[in-house]
């Protein structure tokens, strides 16, 4: 268990580091879980870039295939689609979440349970078209009806 902890604290300070040279910074990471036989599930974060960035990329070692999704209400029917990029204005915050833009995680190679973590990397460009990577240990959580259903 220490060993976890200490894992976790040096993932996070790498990850500090690098997100901070590029200028991009993600926060409050999560995964929903699945159960069995479930084969995709989404990711969920805030990006923030203080120069600009796009989000051209993702992968993760835990599924087949990892996508940049949007959801959106086309003539009353909720549409999702893989987009190939994702800006982050300079200065601002893109929001990634259920019902808005997401990672999703697709043939998941096996069940992903609430308190487990998950390394996802995501790829940025800049304005100067400089690619980088940031790492993540991103929590799986466990969705209740509560959280699902906001009314």
């Amino acid at each position: 268990m220490s060993f976890i902890k200490i894992s976790s604290f040096v993932l996070s300070t790498i990850f500090s580091v690098s997100a901070m040279a590029q200028a991009v910074t993600v926060t409050d990471p999560w995964i929903r879980a699945t159960v069995q036989g479930q084969k995709a599930t989404g990711a969920f974060m805030k990006i923030t870039s203080k120069e600009g960035a796009k989000l051209t990329g993702v992968s993760s070692p835990a599924a087949g295939i990892s996508e940049i999704h949007e959801m959106k209400m086309e003539k009353d029917i909720m549409k999702m689609a893989a987009i190939t990029n994702l800006n982050v204005p300079a200065g601002g915050a893109v929001e990634l979440k259920p019902g808005g833009y997401h990672v999703m995680l697709m043939d998941l190679k096996a069940p992903l349970a609430d308190k487990a973590t998950v390394p996802i990397t995501l790829t940025f460009e800049n304005a100067k078209g400089v690619k980088s990577q940031v790492e993540l240990q991103v929590p799986v959580r466990a969705m209740n009806a509560k959280m699902e259903h906001k009314h």
